[in-house]
């Protein structure tokens, strides 16, 4: 892969443009100043990248977002609406991220066979089918590994607010060991569950990081290197990944305790008027911590979208797909276009990836029940910001939506592309649980490269 060195404007330090950001964050610029910032970070070559997955559980319908099919007895009642890209078209419940489309591009070829939630969940997050020995990781630890820092003081993949009922060993660090496992925030892992009824403010705060009540700091540091001696005697006598994970998970836990990073929880000091914008709820404000994480150098966040009105699978939309969509496309909508102008203005969206996908897309033919079944012969995910050629559509499926009829997509070849925005090889290896070197993306993927900036 050719390495590109861009130069550098010798003006302020980043940390200087930011701090004088800051003061203007509720305001949406138009004067053109918070772009030259954007650009001048941008080409620092220094600058961290980093991903955000939003996460659409269930299984979004494709015919209703990105892939609208007007007209046709598959397309059902939505209108399809212009972007601010000539000739895409995406639907009318997302008007906002229609207006972001110069930085989108959408991939409407996805093809991957897997139509089961548990096992497709698995695969669109670690590139693998839940068969065999092998341990697998998800992409999330995968691209931690190769992008956090050592002296970073919040774990490098933060997953926020995620449904894990349908796949449990899709949200562990598998062959990777613990250091990589991500930190569960806002978890609801119940097969039911509703997100809409979430107390946001509590869930999104990482719990027990105060020490007890009185206990001082000098007593609580005593403690932990006590802790730690025993933590070391009983590893050298009973070494191996159980021991290993006990004390990681101690480790990471006193290293946030002390951590000024661990603001980065408290949404309190946001404006109001920003908090609005992104959604007062549990996906809105986790895309705006997603944000703040992202300025604290995360490398790796993820924010689920699940169930609205009591349905934790609120994308599984068997039954009344129509109004389901809808309601979940004005959660989606604020957030999703909030997130991308909010790291535009704070210069950051040129080294953020953002990803959108759930595990399969949904059935063209409605139901009798007016709802869409499980899919993924023919789907949509998008890939928006930092290493993103955006403006543009990848693929395309047949007029009815049955099938693709142009540059099919695996799953293996959306995460080489993923890992070429981000710059990390996707051909490197890492030793596995049975001692076996696995590709970081396997299977000879073919990158999206039209979609590389």
């Amino acid at each position: 892969m050719q390495e590109i060195i861009m130069a550098r404007t010798p003006s302020l330090t980043r940390r200087e443009w930011l701090r004088l950001t800051s003061a203007g964050v509720v305001g949406f610029s138009v004067s053109g100043w918070l772009e030259s910032l954007a650009a001048d970070t941008a080409r620092n070559p220094q600058r961290r990248r980093s991903c955000i997955l939003l996460w659409m559980n269930g299984g979004p319908s494709q015919m209703d977002t990105w892939d609208l099919k007007p007209g046709h007895a598959n397309g059902g009642p939505y209108k399809a609406i212009d972007t601010a890209v000539p000739g895409i078209q995406i639907s009318e419940h997302l008007p906002k991220l229609a207006a972001q489309m110069k930085d989108m591009a959408i991939i409407r070829s996805m093809n991957t066979k897997e139509a089961d939630h548990g096992r497709a969940t698995f695969l669109m997050r670690t590139g693998a089918m839940p068969v065999g020995p092998v341990q697998y990781p998800p992409l999330g630890a995968l691209l931690t590994k190769e992008l956090e820092r050592p002296e970073d003081e919040i774990p490098g993949f933060v997953s926020i607010a995620p449904y894990r009922f349908f796949s449990p060993g899709s949200f562990t660090p598998g062959f990777l060991g613990p250091q990589y496992a991500p930190l569960i925030v806002g978890d609801s892992n119940l097969p039911a569950g509703p997100q809409g009824g979430v107390n946001y403010e509590q869930s999104l705060k990482v719990q027990d990081l105060d020490v007890a009540a009185g206990v001082t700091s000098k007593q609580a540091d005593s403690r932990v290197e006590l802790l730690a001696e025993l933590d070391q005697e009983f590893l050298a006598q009973r070494p191996g990944i159980s021991s290993l994970s006990h004390r990681t998970a101690y480790e990471r836990a006193v290293r946030m305790m002390r951590s000024q990073a661990v603001k980065a929880f408290d949404l309190s000091d946001e404006p109001a008027a920003l908090r609005d914008a992104y959604g007062r709820n549990l996906f809105g404000q986790g895309c705006l911590l997603a944000r703040r994480l992202v300025e604290r150098g995360v490398p790796f966040i993820e924010v689920t979208l699940g169930g609205l009105n009591n349905n934790a699978i609120g994308w599984d939309t068997h039954v009344d797909n129509f109004d389901n969509v809808k309601r979940l496309s004005e959660v989606l909508d604020p957030a999703f276009a909030t997130l991308m102008t909010d790291l535009r203005e704070k210069g950051l969206l040129d080294s953020t990836l953002i990803v959108w996908m759930g595990e399969f897309g949904r059935t063209p033919r409605i139901n009798g029940t007016r709802g869409r079944d499980h899919f993924a012969a023919a789907w949509s995910t998008v890939l928006a910001g930092g290493g993103i050629k955006g403006g543009q559509v990848i693929g395309k499926t047949s007029a009815d939506g049955m099938e693709v009829a142009d540059r099919p997509v695996t799953v293996n070849d959306l995460f080489a592309t993923i890992c070429l925005a981000l710059g990390v090889d996707y051909n490197k290896k890492n030793m596995s649980n049975v001692g076996r070197p696995v590709k970081i993306v396997d299977k000879n993927p073919e990158p999206i490269r039209e979609v590389l900036a």
